[in-house]
């Protein structure tokens, strides 16, 4: 929570991300996982004054273009799941991160054969979350954050 809140705070403020800052999303999102580090080599590989550019495109996006954001923000190696995570970030009122375990509190297990991680299947759980983030007066990013626990406690036990 405080890396999620220190770099939102920082996006928010600059309008940009460095490569620095991609960096310490994927390790935030990715932090136990087996491929973190493949993640990371291929971000090292990425121009800082190109994330920088992009980021800062995308930042000044208006809030309806989601599709265009994600697209925007797509690097060689850096893909919808990081990419929410950074949008989340920056603004936690209208995106939640991507996340199996809250794909499968909505929509039930992952689709066999079709790739999970798509930036329409990202939409498509941001219409959920926001539906639920509105009813309730509640972040997006909040509302995926229960989800996420939810499931996290249902496999669990």
């Amino acid at each position: 929570m405080e890396k999620e809140s220190e770099l939102g705070d920082k996006f928010r403020k600059t309008k940009e991300v460095t490569k620095s800052d991609l960096l310490q999303v994927v390790e935030w999102k990715f932090k136990d996982l087996p491929w973190k580090n493949d993640r990371l080599k291929d971000v090292a590989n990425i121009d800082d004054t190109e994330i920088r550019r992009k980021s800062h495109d995308v930042f000044g996006m208006s809030s309806e273009n989601d599709l265009d954001k994600v697209n925007g923000l797509r690097f060689y190696g850096v893909g919808t799941a990081t990419i929410s995570a950074v949008l989340t970030f920056y603004n936690p009122k209208e995106y939640g991160v991507f996340d199996r375990h809250v794909w499968r509190e909505f929509f039930g297990k992952e689709p066999k054969n079709e790739y999970l991680w798509t930036a329409e299947n990202y939409l498509k759980l941001l219409a959920e979350l926001r539906k639920i983030a509105n009813q309730y007066s509640l972040n997006a990013r909040t509302v995926e954050k229960a989800y996420f626990k939810k499931n996290l406690d249902e496999t669990s036990s």
